[in-house]
């Protein structure tokens, strides 16, 4: 018997998407801001250059986590973006 997909939705472009395929960005206790993992006020944003864009644009993580998210989580997620076209052109 198969379990049905626990579904999520994107802050950037609202789409209803698997949560394993999603990133997730997490405000624990306090104010500190993760990725993926830890327990804590979750957004979920797709893994594409239009969605990181305007979520930092239009600042939809901070509203939906209700904290500021630091550079350094969007450089992250920036990142995992380059390096994943990278395996992407290498794979072809």
């Amino acid at each position: 018997m198969n379990a049905a997909p626990t579904l999520r939705r994107c802050v950037s472009c609202r789409q209803l998407l698997d949560r394993r395929l999603l990133w997730r960005v997490i405000r624990k206790q306090g104010k500190d801001v993760v990725l993926d993992q830890g327990m804590g006020r979750s957004a979920y944003l797709c893994p594409t250059r239009s969605c990181l864009d305007d979520a930092k644009r239009q600042k939809r993580l901070q509203r939906a986590l209700r904290c500021e998210v630091a550079a350094s989580i969007y450089l992250a997620l920036e990142r995992r973006l380059d390096g994943a076209s990278a395996a992407a052109s290498e794979a072809r």
